[in-house]
């Protein structure tokens, strides 16, 4: 078995493991798994290909930091987890607009359209539990609604097999970002919590299969 192979089979056994944690109420596997996910998925990013995009491993970095920083309570952490996130999301943004041609105006704002009206929806329903959080909320949303944007913009362009999963990856996000904001400011559930770390892996692995195929 090659290390490519070990790697995925390692990231697959943190994720379960982390995610057992979660639903069990276990909090150790937590900690010690939770960090381990992204960084298992930055060597198996490392083992796939031979010349690597650093914009991509650099995301990854800012993704494990995150995570760390959300397993702590407060609100400084969770500033500090989301800026770690947001800088992530610029990342991806970046990648996926390097890969995408000039575009018109008008298909900018009709494929910002569906995850714009997400974000308004999300804001309406959380923004009286977010007081001091309102600005930096708002800001994070609207870059990962541009994520969302860019990628589809590129799935249209293109029809793809590594834009598709750029959009699906993105729009997994979203939805576990969305699900995370909902239990934390406005209706917490055990079954959110579960909900947000099993969207949150399947996004971040379906971002690195786009990826792989951007080189190969």
């Amino acid at each position: 078995m090659n290390k490519t192979k070990v790697t995925f089979l390692f990231f697959v056994l943190v994720s379960l493991l982390d995610i057992v944690g979660i639903i069990f109420k276990i909090p150790i596997l937590v900690y010690v798994f939770k960090p381990l996910i992204i960084f298992s998925l930055i060597f198996l990013y490392v083992f796939s290909l031979p010349k690597r995009l650093k914009w991509y491993v650099i995301a990854l970095e800012f993704s494990f930091f995150g995570d760390v920083l959300l397993l702590f309570n407060g609100e400084l952490f969770f500033i500090l987890g989301l800026i770690s996130f947001l800088l992530a999301h610029i990342l991806f943004i970046k990648i996926v607009i390097d890969r995408v041609e000039k575009v018109q105006l008008k298909t900018v704002l009709l494929a910002s359209i569906p995850f714009l009206l997400i974000f308004g929806l999300l804001i309406n329903t959380i923004k009286d539990s977010l007081n001091q959080l309102l600005i930096p909320v708002i800001v994070y949303g609207l870059v990962i609604s541009a994520f969302g944007t860019v990628a589809f913009i590129d799935f249209l362009k293109t029809k793809s097999k590594r834009s598709l999963l750029m959009l699906i990856g993105a729009v997994v996000f979203i939805i576990s970002d969305a699900t995370l904001a909902i239990n934390k400011f406005y209706s917490p559930s055990h079954f959110f919590e579960i909900l947000v770390m099993v969207t949150y892996v399947l996004a971040q692995y379906l971002i690195f299969k786009s990826m792989i195929l951007v080189k190969k």
